[in-house]
């Protein structure tokens, strides 16, 4: 897989050792267990706390992929005005750095107009972040004179679902998008999905529930309009569009929730024609999970660290970030779990200030170390998030016990196995 040029202010020397000697190890299992990887997490061990680091967290590739498209055009276009038509992925450190380097977005991640588009140049540059763009906006701005080929930092595995889409539509299917309908990406894949065949969105198992029933014709057709608003593409006739489906998802969802209405939706369509259950193809697509490796990774390596016993855990990532909300989601259904921005939200070893991602709020919890050891903590990050911000967690946390070694130490004792 292609490396990239990531600013060293994002890199971690501990995490960086941690994350090659994993490779290293995989490299040599694979050979002697080809069937499985390891997804156990990694052992920090201090004495009386113990850190246990998800296999998998961090940048993944669309994100590396979009910081080197960002920091490469700022370097090469000195005294030029560049933009992000948004955030380009949703972490506020990332982005704040950028705002440094004299990056600024034209409109916020709710798709708010933050700048005029009517004060932005021709000679200025525009890019498409991560999460990609509507073909709206992208005719906007070609007709702008803007060269949104040139600068696009889409993630490559968000243009994939959009690809999929196309398939789907090209053998008459409907497509049917899990994901969050105000999110960037979603809106993006909703409209290329529909610029090819209708489209619908749906957020969760609740909403997909209540389409079966459209499928199935046990709700009347009408209220689909109201119950789906702002989430179907122009023109959906709720009575022909949903007769032959198949089901794409926002990258960053759930696995197990695309799975479950992947499965809800075709036992409606087996409900209502009749069909063989296993072979439902003539009105039910064979859609693969169109979920990036990352998201994958990163939601089974989470998994795995729940299967060891603990105190809590910790998640590190923007607030508005959809795939780190997922794996606190994960965490949260096993033992406390508190997810945090970064390190300045553990203000002490009493207390702690981390976000409620659904009632998007944040908390405060006294006293969420145990007065034990060893303390043992389960720990991750989402793929928009810098390893540094995993180490300076790690730092912070380890400065409440009388540890056994140093960051420095443990880092050198990974490099040397």
């Amino acid at each position: 897989m292609k490396s990239f040029d990531v600013p060293i202010i994002y890199r971690s020397p501990l995490i960086s050792a941690i994350k090659k000697k994993r490779k290293d190890e995989d490299r040599l299992k694979k050979s002697a267990l080809p069937a499985g990887r390891d997804f156990n997490p990694t052992l920090l061990d201090f004495g009386p706390l113990q850190i246990f680091l998800a296999r998998h967290f961090g940048f993944c590739y669309g994100v590396e992929n979009a910081i080197e498209i960002a920091y490469q055009t700022v370097e090469q276009n000195p005294g030029k005005r560049i933009f992000f038509l948004s955030e380009m992925i949703h972490n506020p450190h990332v982005n704040g750095d950028l705002r440094e380097h004299g990056v600024k977005f034209l409109q916020d991640t709710h798709g708010r107009q933050l700048i005029p588009f009517e004060d932005i140049q021709p000679d200025d540059i525009v890019l498409i972040p991560a999460f990609g763009s509507t073909l709206e906006m992208e005719k906007k701005l070609q007709g702008k004179g803007f060269a949104t080929e040139k600068y696009d930092a889409t993630c490559p595995f968000v243009a994939r679902v959009w690809s999929r889409s196309q398939s789907l539509a090209e053998k008459d299917y409907s497509i049917v998008i899990h994901g969050k309908p105000e999110h960037e990406e979603t809106k993006a894949t909703l409209s290329h999905a529909s610029s090819n065949a209708p489209a619908v969105v749906v957020r969760n198992m609740k909403q997909a529930a209540a389409l079966s029933k459209y499928i199935t014709g046990e709700k009347d057709p009408a209220l689909f309009y109201e119950e789906f608003n702002g989430q179907y593409s122009q023109n959906f006739d709720s009575t022909k569009d949903l007769q032959r489906i198949g089901v794409v998802n926002q990258t960053t969802m759930l696995a197990s929730e695309t799975q479950a209405i992947a499965d809800l939706l075709k036992q409606a369509m087996i409900k209502k024609y009749g069909l063989n259950n296993a072979n439902p193809e003539e009105h039910f697509a064979d859609t693969r999970d169109t979920l990036c490796y990352a998201t994958n990774d990163n939601q089974t390596a989470v998994s795995a660290m729940l299967q060891t016993p603990a105190d809590l855990a910790i998640i590190i990532g923007g607030y508005n970030s959809s795939n780190t909300s997922h794996l606190a989601e994960l965490c949260e259904k096993k033992l406390p779990a508190y997810f945090i921005r970064d390190e300045e939200k553990i203000i002490s070893d009493k207390e702690i200030i981390h976000y409620n991602f659904h009632t998007k709020e944040e908390l405060t919890t006294k006293n969420f170390l145990p007065e034990k050891y060893p303390v043992k903590i389960l720990l991750t990050s989402g793929a928009s998030c810098p390893d540094s911000l995993v180490e300076k967690v790690i730092e912070k946390i380890t400065g409440f016990f009388p540890v056994n070694k140093t960051i420095k130490e443990l880092t050198r004792s990974f490099l040397s196995k």
